[in-house]
């Protein structure tokens, strides 16, 4: 205590003598067992801080947006392996992002609503590269900057300065945010980018209608509209796999911290509302209800289920899982839904059911 009153004694004095006084109390408290513990990491976070990883990746992922949309005008094969190698390189820095995030934090890599853009956005990114390497058609490219983007968009709109705060109590247990927290997210994220992918189907029918394509380039576009259709099945069954697990999982934590499974909270709806749909989608196309076409438009919905279980109901302020509420949120939430929702009017106005068979 003696070094920091001499510091405070000689804070009007000279800088010089300050400065002196100030590595003279660093030199002292150094040998302290608890500031050997956090000096390490609170030098680490301040150079973490300065750096922002997150901000670079998305500037890396803005860029690969723009290269991705040239590729399908020019130089398609050399400028997509580019963009591809441009990803990896991106992904790497946003896993670093994460995992000094829990080293830091001593955490698994979601607690709060800004660590889960940034992990959903990493997990769209894998996919989209992983549908990248199986197809090889530039739209995992275009998924996964896309995904990247808008995510780390949305955890810079969630930045407050501070977001590795202390957290509240019931969530304050590693076990079930390693597992319920991390699974249902990753159903977030697969079901988000399953939408995206269904978005990219809808604007490739538009395009098509539009240019009034030959024979050839119809039965290409067919070809085309088939492996969107498998690339957005693949996801959708990834997604309800993660939610169905995610939100059992949630179910045993809220026993375990309430004494009750369930009980029709807003956020558990969310959670439900999204397995269900998820299901809803599948069943539709196994019965052939839906065709492909249908199969995007009812994955584009996809998005508003999740945007409202993801952000909407945080802001009920209601329930035992109101964690998150965010100022102007609201207002951008109703945004969103309103989008897609005419993406899916004009899904349904400006495209054909079929396209040429190849």
């Amino acid at each position: 205590i003696f070094p920091f009153l001499e510091l405070l004694a000689v804070v009007d004095n000279e800088p010089s003598e300050f400065n002196a006084k100030l590595n003279e109390y660093k030199t002292t408290i150094g040998s302290f067992p608890v500031v050997k513990e956090t000096a390490e990491k609170s030098e680490f976070e301040a150079w973490y801080n300065g750096f922002n990883p997150t901000s670079i990746s998305r500037w890396l992922y803005l860029l690969a947006i723009v290269l991705s949309f040239i590729s399908f005008l020019a130089w398609r094969s050399p400028l997509n392996q580019f963009v591809t190698w441009l990803l990896l390189g991106t992904l790497v820095l946003h896993t670093f992002a994460i995992g000094a995030r829990i080293w830091l934090t001593g955490r698994p890599p979601v607690v709060n609503l800004y660590s889960s853009a940034i992990f959903i956005g990493w997990g769209c990114v894998v996919a989209g590269l992983a549908l990248e390497i199986l197809f090889r058609m530039g739209i995992g490219n275009l998924a996964a900057a896309l995904s990247g983007a808008l995510t780390l968009m949305v955890a810079y709109g969630l930045d407050t300065g501070d977001t590795m705060h202390v957290l509240q109590a019931v969530l304050d247990t590693q076990f079930w945010l390693s597992t319920h927290v991390v699974t249902v997210t990753l159903g977030y994220g697969a079901t988000l980018l399953a939408g995206l992918l269904g978005t990219c189907a809808l604007v490739h029918r538009m395009w098509v209608g539009r240019i009034k394509p030959a024979q050839q380039d119809a039965k290409t576009a067919a070809r085309v509209q088939d492996r969107l259709y498998r690339m957005t099945y693949g996801v959708v069954c990834f997604a309800l796999f993660f939610s169905f697990i995610g939100t059992v999982l949630g179910g045993l934590w809220a026993d375990d911290s309430w004494g009750r499974f369930w009980g029709w909270d807003p956020k558990e709806n969310g959670a439900l509302m999204i397995v269900l749909w998820n299901a809803a989608v599948l069943h539709a196309r196994w019965d052939r209800w839906i065709g492909q076409r249908g199969f995007a438009l009812f994955a584009i919905g996809g998005n508003i289920i999740t945007a409202w279980s993801w952000f909407g109901t945080n802001q009920l302020g209601i329930g035992l899982h109101s964690y998150g509420f965010t100022s102007g949120v609201l207002m951008l939430l109703g945004g969103y839904v309103l989008s897609q929702l005419v993406l899916i009017t004009l899904g349904l106005t400006l495209t054909r059911k079929e396209l040429a068979k190849a």
